[in-house]
């Protein structure tokens, strides 16, 4: 059963933690924008945006040192247009993309994405390193298998493979030079106001989810190869399911966390949360917040491998 709560009600208990919380409460109430990435395995994004703007569609740049983001302003159904269909744009939350620039993979690598649906993530990944290498996708769910598998033909994603594990007992018989971890979260980062009557649903099994994730992440660290690196994302604020499951990690392996470094208004991880003290490496992780960067809220932390 969910419980149906505004924004004040829902997120209150992080007023101490989010800054400037009345710009962040204010920010709630007004819609996501509409933000696109051009998928460069098929188009570049000079071509697209003069395509755009044929159309009377006008795109700006999301942030500056990617020309590959965009935000569509008024443009309502990006799915309905022939460029979607062509797999030259993706609909994507800027954040969400954001999480390619922070593990920042080299070509032909051997990467794994733990929880790939719906895919978006995943066909980033492809982007990033040109189709080279191999990247499996891993989704639990087989019916979520289609929408993903749909996603990645219609973006020219040739380098991958879906498997359907749980992630927390993925088989450890091959390590991967890369690990994103983008796991089941209490999605608070995603609750934006879309009218004045809209509410948030706040599970009651939320308190579950910090074990499944402490769970995934410990697996994730141990595929990884001597040396390589794993993304651990969320798209809540939750310092138990953020702070609290990477520090876990550090204190049952011999992890660390690396520096994220780019030029964005963004928050370090939380040192304590409710009396709970982490692991000082814990300031190195990143928190997005929508009124700083306006798209869905997110945690990120960048985890090295021993060696």
């Amino acid at each position: 059963m969910k419980k149906q709560l505004n924004s004040t009600e829902s997120f209150e208990c992080y007023r101490e933690i989010i800054p400037d919380f009345s710009r962040f409460q204010e920010i709630l109430r007004q819609p996501l924008p509409v933000h696109l990435r051009v998928n460069q395995l098929k188009i570049k994004p000079g071509p697209l945006v003069k395509m755009f703007e044929k159309q009377g569609i006008s795109l700006t740049r999301a942030i500056d040192w990617d020309n590959s983001l965009y935000i569509a302003s008024g443009l309502k159904s990006p799915g309905n247009l022939l460029e979607y269909y062509l797999g030259y744009i993706h609909p994507q939350a800027l954040t969400s993309c954001l999480a390619q620039w922070a593990l920042a993979p080299k070509p032909n690598s051997i990467l794994l994405d733990m929880c790939a649906a719906p895919g978006g993530k995943t066909a980033h990944l492809a982007q990033w390193v040109n189709n080279s290498g191999l990247i499996v996708a891993n989704e639990l769910y087989p019916s979520r298998h289609i929408p993903l598998a749909h996603t990645l033909a219609r973006l020219g994603v040739l380098n991958t493979v879906v498997t359907a594990y749980q992630a927390q007992e993925f088989p450890l018989k091959k390590r991967f030079d890369y690990i994103l971890a983008d796991v089941p979260c209490s999605g608070e980062g995603r609750f934006r106001m879309r009218d004045k009557d809209a509410k948030y649903k706040k599970s009651q099994k939320r308190h579950r989810l910090p074990d499944l994730q402490k769970k995934i992440i410990v697996r994730g660290f141990d595929l990884l190869k001597t040396g390589g690196e794993m993304l651990y994302a969320t798209c809540t604020y939750n310092p138990e399911e953020n702070e609290g499951v990477v520090d876990y990690l550090l204190k049952n392996r011999e992890a660390n966390l690396l520096p994220i470094r780019w030029d964005l208004d963004c928050e370090p991880g939380l040192s304590e949360w409710n009396k709970e003290k982490y692991d000082e490496q814990l300031q190195r992780a990143v928190r997005l917040y929508p009124h700083q960067i306006d798209s869905v809220g997110f945690f990120m932390a960048r985890i090295g491998g021993s060696g």
